[in-house]
């Protein structure tokens, strides 16, 4: 794995990271942004997350993301899915 590169841009006032590995794919700080709404970046984004749009998006992307995989192997990236899922609420709960 690249080492990581961290840039920053600047929005009303508000530093915001942009990381990249490889100058194609670069990401943008969540965290960052939710700082601009509040001194609790946690719980901004906790919100984000539960918003029905976001929802949405989140459950499309993922068919999206399971019909550019093997068809024939989706099933089984589901069903490990579902064991990752129940060992981390074993653990937790």
């Amino acid at each position: 794995m690249g080492k990581i590169i961290k840039d920053t841009i600047h929005a009303n006032g508000i530093d915001i990271g942009i990381y990249t590995q490889d100058f194609e794919n670069e990401f943008i700080s969540l965290t960052d942004i939710a700082r601009y709404k509040s001194d609790d970046p946690t719980a901004v984004i906790q919100n984000w997350m539960r918003n029905s749009d976001v929802i949405e998006f989140l459950g499309l992307w993922k068919d999206f993301i399971i019909q550019i995989l093997n068809p024939s192997n989706s099933r089984g990236l589901e069903n490990k899915q579902e064991r990752m899922h129940l060992q981390c609420h074993q653990k937790n709960g």
